[in-house]
């Protein structure tokens, strides 16, 4: 089952996630129908606020970047640590269609979290996979990542933005990845 993905302006989107107590079929079933939404997008992530799951959750699934790659769930993540080296990249978000920015993100962290089984890991995540995964749970932290660009920046958006909440652009399949 597809979701509608929510995009910028959508209450959803700034509001508290909470955790997951229990990983049942319910919870299995929403991680299914994610990874099929983020597919139907070409996206490589999605976290549950996107379609309308105030859940600490998201999906990562950066196989079409890296054959190497495989699917991953991350269930009551927290990062835990962030490394000093930083880098910059273009980020784009299913939630923010059309605009593409360079976003400034530490290169390594440290991350606890949950998978499907509920079996918890701690795991220091380098590089692009550090990016993605830092995009995702910004967005469990009511953060998008636009909100890390300068006030100029985000003024030069602002008619770009105000069209998205209003419904004037919306989400659609794109040649790039988004995250």
């Amino acid at each position: 089952m597809l979701y509608e993905i929510q995009t910028y302006g959508k209450q959803v989107l700034r509001r508290k996630t909470e955790e997951i107590p229990v990983i049942d079929q319910t919870i299995r079933t929403l991680v299914s129908n994610m990874f099929e939404t983020m597919y139907a997008a070409e996206g490589i992530g999605l976290a549950a606020p996107q379609v309308d799951h105030s859940l600490r959750l998201f999906v990562i699934d950066l196989s079409p970047l890296d054959e190497s790659e495989t699917k991953r769930v991350y269930i009551n993540p927290k990062i835990t640590s962030f490394g000093a080296e930083q880098d910059e990249y273009e980020e784009g978000c299913l939630s923010v269609p059309t605009i593409r920015e360079i976003v400034t993100r530490p290169t390594r962290i440290k991350i606890s979290y949950q998978d499907l089984e509920g079996q918890s890991y701690d795991e220091e995540v380098y590089d692009f996979l550090a990016r993605v995964i830092q995009h995702e749970y910004d967005h469990l932290e009511k953060t998008l990542f636009v909100d890390h660009l300068s006030s100029l920046k985000r003024s030069l958006l602002k008619k770009t933005l105000k069209k998205i909440a209003s419904g004037e652009i919306q989400v659609e399949a794109s040649e790039n990845f988004e995250l």
